[in-house]
């Protein structure tokens, strides 16, 4: 979704994990939110989804699992392509989930 400004207002999602080199390529990702799927928190409201395509916007909050850990990030950019590892970390801020 672009708007007259040209800027990206959201992204897919699985887009954006692959940005943010959670998932080495956009096939693994897109296959991950198929199978496993993941929470996504949008103002205030929590659902879980299995659709690469759901839309992700700046401020959301993506939960899901990577391994044995559960991981929690507030998106803090969306990116506008696969950079190098220092970029990727800049669209997210890692978030503690409660005990």
């Amino acid at each position: 979704m672009t708007p007259a400004g040209g800027t990206d207002t959201s992204v897919r999602v699985d887009v954006w994990l692959w940005r943010a080199r959670f998932f080495r390529t956009r096939a693994l990702s897109t296959a991950y939110v198929r199978k496993s799927g993941l929470r996504l928190s949008q103002a205030g409201a929590t659902r879980r989804t299995d659709k690469p395509g759901a839309s992700l916007a700046v401020g959301d909050i993506v939960t899901f699992g990577k391994g044995a850990d559960i991981l929690s990030v507030e998106v803090l950019d969306l990116g506008t392509r696969r950079g190098p590892a220092d970029e990727a970390r800049s669209l997210y801020r890692p978030l503690e989930l409660p005990s």
